[in-house]
């Protein structure tokens, strides 16, 4: 993980994406899952591209279940934009780059 990418917990969820100043990307993933790791690096290179304009966390679903249960989290990876504590949208499944851009600037 890099440090364009912040790990998230239950508890940090409602200061680091509802409370956040700027649009958040959330990557709802867990460490068994080929999918999320094959999104990861696109996570990790939009988070390079957006820097100072949109968030980007993660949060393991392993580790934290009160989040995803809330959002109906399902399938993973499943990623959620959201905006002033409001969703925006959200992509499940792994996704290109192009189409998650795209995604990302739903928010801007």
């Amino acid at each position: 993980m890099s440090v364009d990418v912040k790990e998230i917990t239950d508890k940090d969820f409602p200061s680091d994406v509802i409370k956040s100043t700027l649009p958040v990307l959330i990557d709802f993933w867990a460490p068994w899952c080929a999918p999320c790791r094959a999104v990861a690096p696109v996570v990790e290179e939009l988070a390079k591209t957006y820097k100072g304009k949109v968030s980007f966390v993660k949060m393991n679903v392993d580790d934290n279940s009160d989040t995803p249960s809330k959002y109906g989290i399902s399938s993973i990876p499943t990623l959620m934009l959201f905006n002033k504590g409001e969703v925006v949208d959200r992509v499940i499944g792994a996704a290109s780059r192009e189409s998650l851009d795209k995604f990302v600037k739903k928010a801007l």
